[in-house]
């Protein structure tokens, strides 16, 4: 073999190494983020939407059902737009030439204020139309009071596990001896 062959031979043979470590990498990240979607879908929680669970009901409690859990809903809707105003707010004060904490802070409380109201009004809506059922259709209902939603998880597991880190301080030059 001359040396170019060798070079040749040498190079392919860097070039499958690479291309077998990332196929490795990519079935070892892969297999763990199936592993953590099914470990999700294990968890307690709502495990299909509750309007599938609806549309099995008696057709008139079903009727009745849906209407009262709608008027709930709508009941609520103004404070969750209201909890998405603030936090709009909130994201253009960041952004702005100036940075206004206390404002920030202020407009975030008020989110979440108003989103513990929206949610408030939900709950109690449900718990009144709950209240209406056989305990049949209660059990079957239950889960409604579930803050879990198991779709929108599984979907994004990695964002609500992942803290974002401060960015770290340059380090000190150190001095040089002549």
């Amino acid at each position: 073999m001359t040396s170019r062959s060798l070079k040749i031979a040498l190079a392919v043979s860097v070039a499958l190494n690479v291309f077998a470590a990332t196929a490795v990498g990519a079935v070892w990240v892969a297999r763990d983020k199936i592993e953590h979607r099914i470990a999700e879908s294990h968890k307690s929680g709502r495990s299909e939407p509750v309007w599938d669970v609806i549309e099995r009901m008696d057709p008139t409690v079903r009727d009745q059902v849906k209407a009262q859990l709608r008027a709930a809903a709508m009941q609520a809707r103004p404070d969750f737009e209201e909890a998405r105003a603030a936090r709009r707010e909130a994201i253009a004060l960041t952004g702005a030439e100036t940075f206004d904490p206390v404002a920030v802070a202020a407009l975030l409380e008020r989110s979440r204020a108003s989103e513990a109201r929206g949610r408030s009004r939900l709950e109690a809506g449900a718990v009144e139309v709950l209240s209406q059922l056989s305990p049949t259709d209660r059990k079957a209902l239950a889960p409604i009071l579930s803050r879990h939603k198991a779709r929108r998880d599984a979907r994004k597991p990695e964002k609500a596990a992942k803290p974002v880190a401060p960015a770290a301080p340059a380090p000190a030059a150190a001095p040089t001896r002549s």
